[in-house]
């Protein structure tokens, strides 16, 4: 009974928490702007070295399909070495990387220079995700989620226009590039200084007192990843994450005001503006409403807002893409829509995941969630709007992805419903069992 009782204290909160989680902005930044780097510029860019929408979406693809195998890799490393290890050299790999791409000649360069800065900085991704976990409890996760992204956004959202006057001048998107990667870098060298790890499953209430030796080490393994798959609630987040068709309109969107639209680029880029500060409010918004939503609906309260989030984008996404309008003040209000609606996902995705596997296994499930399945679906969306684009226009592909199948990916994740409550008490189960059997063991 003593036992049981211990296995549910309070958990002092870790310390360093709040310097680890906006140390961890830096790389983030450039890791979740880099397909659209290039999407923001890409007319200068297609202008200078003669290319298409179709380059777009393989230069985007490609990107993506390097970083979903190196993911997984990285986050190996960070068990088999360490964490904030990872983090550095990624970022710094990164931006090295980012920085050659500013001298690229012709197409294959750029492919080449953006391909490996896509699968160095992705490492970066679960790595942070996890150590974020490690630093809160559940019940403060989807605030501390909010307010990351919320930085990173708003970050990225300054970055969007600045990139967009570059494109004034005729090489003017060479140093938006070098800019980008020169950020990573420091990024980078600031983790190296910053980071404090605190250690696998710190801030669970059933492990955060006992010795980092006897909380269980990370699992990084083939037949850990193969064990997330046998959590039904997992399952149904990575099938959403295929069907996450709001990726598109960051990589495609400034090219669709310019092609389909009229604008000229910089105008077109103005978007990104009122689309960050969009997400920005969505993000911390959520961050307060999950918290609300666990407090009187704790098993299903996550579950209906990751559902409300893919309806409202969709609603957004269909008048911002559907309806022409002559001015660009009319774009900035659905972009700025569809952004808060993009917003409020990573307060709770996060959690949802993190929620339904043990810690031991929340780095590569993190790995898988971020730099697979979300890897995959960028790369599906972005190649085949990029060439289906050529044929039936962005406006056509924009409603059937952007519109249709978030509606879809709504309807799946109802079925969070009937598996998720099961799901999350198996973990605090497994919890329990675990600080039972060392203390146990001490006795």
């Amino acid at each position: 009974m003593v036992v049981e009782q211990q296995a549910r204290q309070a958990v002092t909160p870790v310390k360093h928490r709040w310097r680890n989680l906006a140390t961890l902005t830096g790389s983030t930044v450039v890791d979740s702007t880099e397909g659209s780097i290039i999407g923001t510029i890409f007319p200068t860019i297609a202008a200078a070295l003669g290319l298409n929408a179709g380059h777009l979406g393989i230069i985007t693809a490609a990107g993506k399909v390097a970083s979903a195998p190196a993911g997984p890799l990285w986050t190996w490393l960070g068990g088999r070495t360490s964490r904030k290890l990872v983090l550095v050299v990624t970022s710094i790999l990164g931006g090295a990387f980012g920085i050659a791409s500013a001298f690229s000649g012709d197409f294959v360069s750029l492919l080449v220079l953006n391909v490996l800065m896509a699968a160095s900085l992705v490492g970066g991704s679960p790595v942070g995700t996890a150590l974020i976990m490690d630093s809160f409890e559940d019940k403060d996760r989807g605030r501390a989620i909010s307010y990351f992204y919320a930085t990173v956004n708003g970050l990225a959202s300054l970055i969007g226009p600045a990139l967009g006057l570059f494109t004034r001048s005729e090489d003017g998107w060479r140093l938006g590039l070098a800019l980008v990667g020169a950020i990573a870098v420091v990024a980078g060298l600031a983790q190296w200084a910053l980071i404090r790890d605190p250690g696998v499953g710190a801030s669970e209430p059933q492990l955060a007192d006992l010795e980092a030796k006897d909380r269980g080490g990370e699992k990084t393994s083939l037949a850990g990843i193969a064990s997330l798959f046998r959590v039904p609630s997992f399952v149904i987040m990575m099938v959403s994450r295929l069907l996450s068709g709001h990726l598109l309109i960051m990589v495609f969107g400034v090219t669709f005001l310019v092609n389909t639209r009229g604008f000229d680029n910089a105008t077109a880029a103005i978007v990104l503006a009122p689309f960050g500060i969009g997400y920005i409010v969505g993000t911390l918004g959520s961050g307060v409403v999950v918290r609300m939503l666990d407090t009187v609906m704790p098993d299903r309260g996550r579950v209906w807002f990751i559902q409300l989030a893919q309806v409202l984008f969709a609603a957004a996404a269909y008048f911002g893409t559907q309806i022409g309008a002559d001015g660009i003040l009319y774009y900035c209000v659905f972009w700025a829509l569809m952004g808060a609606a993009q917003g409020m996902n990573p307060p709770v995705n996060r959690p949802i995941v993190a929620s339904i596997v043990p810690p031991r296994l929340r780095g590569q499930a993190m790995a898988v969630f971020i730099t697979v399945f979300e890897t995959l679906g960028w790369a599906i969306f972005s190649l085949g709007a990029g060439q289906l684009a050529t044929t039936w226009g962005l406006e056509s592909v924009f409603f059937w992805i952007l519109v249709v199948l978030m509606i879809v990916n709504a309807a799946v994740l109802g079925l969070l419903h009937l598996t998720y409550p099961r799901d999350v008490a198996r973990v605090k189960e497994d919890l329990d069992t675990h600080r039972i059997k060392v203390l146990s063991a001490r006795d």
